[in-house]
């Protein structure tokens, strides 16, 4: 009795304890006392419309500090990051700073030696989603691959994975690499792009297993699994907190009968379909800025909305659900086998859809691959697992 006693009044006197508010996190880039000493020569920058420092652009915040930028390399939705995704990504000049503006998207996925000869430096500060299927890691694997191989000095200002609490999905196979798959990582990986470019560097993925000459500039406060809200939207169809949660689970709707609310106002928050009642919510796309000639443009959709949906993390519930509601009418699911593959980064998944597997048993499948996975990445990580992470 007297044991409950002392438990109750520990328990009280932890109530009554003022609640400490948990300090704000301090991205690379704002640890400019870090990295400023360090940028002597010339510089290039890989960034989008994420990269700040407070309100100002890191560009605008660089060129002020004196630092000697030499070009800007514009990833997929570009440098102010209005492109459609897929869209082409011109070379140009920034308005704002007269700074020579390179593609790294369509073609020129990988500058060469006559654009990385005149650098010295080349900085990497852009917001990822933390899925591998999102492109912007995909860029930075090619700008460390063309670094190293000319001899150019990578940094990496690192920022929150908003997706950082969850290690889920099947691991990447050789035949399935692409540009939405370049590493054999599960669809989520739960790393920052400071801790992947350690783990791209260490574990010889960069072609010829180069190494780049590598500084990360860690953040301050940063937990892995603490929630993260993005002040800028990463992309124009990720526009708010409720879309970057759905959007690993949702994305591999994209190359199916589904929309998944490209061309409304709520993009990667709802899914329809124009011949399926797949729920009550109507909805119809149209085109727009962001969502030039979106799936089943103009057509009343039916559906379901997920705003308010408790979905996190990798989810494959409404992928088998949906799968078999429309094929039980005879229709088609898949438009492109080939590319959902390549978002899977395996053909298992979708024969296992096609075999009738449950959700249960599909996730089941990739726990020992995670757990592989959880292993190997550790000397990387720079950041506190602590007990919340969600490993499954």
């Amino acid at each position: 009795m007297r044991g409950c006693i002392g438990i109750l009044c520990v328990w009280l006197l932890a109530l009554c304890q003022p609640v400490t508010a948990r300090p704000a996190i301090e991205i690379g880039a704002e640890r400019s006392a870090l990295y400023l000493p360090m940028l002597k020569g010339k510089v290039g920058l890989v960034v989008n419309q994420t990269s700040r420092v407070g309100q100002q652009h890191l560009l605008d915040y660089l060129l002020a500090q004196g630092v000697d930028v030499r070009m800007v390399f514009a990833p997929e939705h570009g440098f102010r990051g209005e492109a459609d995704a897929g869209a082409h990504i011109s070379d140009g000049v920034d308005e704002r700073t007269g700074v020579p503006i390179v593609s790294i998207y369509g073609q020129n996925k990988k500058p060469g030696k006559d654009v990385m000869s005149q650098l010295d430096w080349v900085i990497f500060d852009i917001q990822d989603v933390g899925a591998r299927f999102y492109t912007y890691i995909s860029s930075m694997h090619y700008m460390m691959e063309t670094a190293a191989e000319n001899h150019v000095r990578f940094m990496v200002l690192d920022r929150p994975n908003p997706n950082g609490s969850y290690v889920r999905g099947p691991i990447r196979e050789d035949a399935f690499t692409s540009f939405v798959g370049m590493h054999p990582i599960p669809l989520l990986h739960g790393m920052t792009v400071g801790e992947l470019a350690q783990m791209i560097n260490g574990e010889g993925w960069l072609a010829g297993h180069v190494q780049v000459d590598l500084t990360v500039i860690p953040m301050r406060h940063y937990q892995r699994s603490q929630p993260y809200s993005l002040p800028v939207s990463p992309s124009p169809n990720l526009p708010n907190d409720s879309a970057i949660a759905l959007y690993p689970s949702l994305c591999l709707f994209e190359p199916t009968t589904v929309s998944v609310g490209r061309g409304t106002p709520f993009p990667f928050q709802v899914i329809g379909h124009p011949q399926v009642a797949l729920g009550p919510f109507e909805f119809t796309p149209v085109s727009g800025a962001g969502a030039a000639k979106p799936k089943w443009q103009d057509t009343a959709l039916q559906g379901i909305d997920l705003r308010q949906s408790s979905i996190h993390g990798l989810d494959l519930t409404l992928l088998v659900s949906t799968y078999q509601a429309i094929t039980a009418k005879g229709l088609p699911f898949f438009t492109s086998e080939s590319f959902f593959d390549k978002l899977a980064g395996t053909d298992k998944l979708r024969k296992a859809l096609v075999a009738g597997q449950s959700a249960y048993q599909i996730e089941a499948s990739w726990q020992q691959g995670e757990a592989h996975f959880m292993q190997q990445r550790q000397p990387y990580l720079l950041y506190d697992l602590i007990a919340s992470e969600i490993a499954n």
